[in-house]
């Protein structure tokens, strides 16, 4: 039974989301406040978030997702904060969900969501996404992002947590290129992260890293089911890993490179 209607703000990173943005932005239309963050977008994005009526957008430069979604944080108004990526949809019976949750005067500072990953406009049911959760819907007073990850962030949360019973619906996929990309970035920033945290590239180690980051989804997790869609997933999941390790190896030649430089 809802007794008390509190404010929901929904929050939003965006860098060139034309194609994603449109349908995130309907499926959070439900909120009682709308922001998005954009990194100077260039495919018009950040010109079609100016013109929403229900959306306030402010760019702000990406420095990694971390810091992007903490900046975002802070610029929501209201307690609660439903967090999203663009290309991610919250389903109707999810939106009602969201709503009595919110309402509920629950004691509960966080709720992870389990998420729907969609190849194009067909589910993926196995490759290591069956399990795939994180945290979206939170109380900005109890939570904050962890600045010990550059990607891939952490929420720290200050008392206990939930999980939701309806799935956030990730499009994720949209085509090969799109999703290379995509990878191939996540790899150089988790490059730059393991290069601050003085671990040490090593050949034999991006070769078995790589590998087994393939193997464990396309065997384990079962992605050998999801057919060709499985095995196109599990591969360029497995090229971030293998672009992480390229990328480390750059960034200590770099660095060797800078410490002969400066010796007198």
């Amino acid at each position: 039974m809802v007794t008390n209607k509190e404010k929901l703000t929904a929050l939003i990173i965006t860098y060139n989301e034309m194609g994603y943005i449109e349908k995130c932005l309907d499926s959070v239309s439900f909120a009682d406040e709308i922001i998005v963050v954009d990194s100077f977008s260039t495919d018009g994005t950040y010109e079609f978030l100016k013109s929403h009526p229900k959306v306030k957008v402010i760019q702000n430069p990406f420095e990694n997702f971390t810091a992007q979604k903490s900046f975002a944080l802070k610029q929501a108004t209201n307690d609660w904060v439903l967090f999203l990526d663009a290309d991610e949809i919250v389903s109707t019976s999810l939106q009602m969900e969201i709503s009595e949750t919110v309402s509920s005067d629950t004691e509960i500072a966080a709720f992870w969501f389990y998420r729907q990953f969609m190849f194009k406009n067909e589910k993926l049911n196995y490759s290591g996404w069956q399990t795939d959760k994180n945290y979206r819907l939170f109380r900005k007073s109890k939570a904050s992002f962890s600045d010990c990850k550059i990607v891939h962030e952490t929420l720290d949360v200050e008392g206990t947590s939930g999980i939701l019973k309806e799935k956030l619906i990730h499009y994720c996929y949209k085509n090969h290129e799109d999703y290379k990309g995509k990878m191939l970035k996540y790899g150089r920033l988790k490059a730059i992260e393991s290069f601050y945290r003085e671990k040490k590239y090593s050949y034999a180690m991006m070769i078995a890293k790589t590998s087994w980051k393939f193997f464990n989804h396309y065997i384990l997790r079962l992605g050998i089911l999801d057919g060709k869609k499985g095995f196109i997933i599990c591969h360029l999941n497995s090229l971030g890993v293998l672009e992480r390790y390229r990328e480390l190896k750059k960034l200590e030649q770099k660095n060797e490179l800078a410490y002969y430089l400066v010796m007198p």
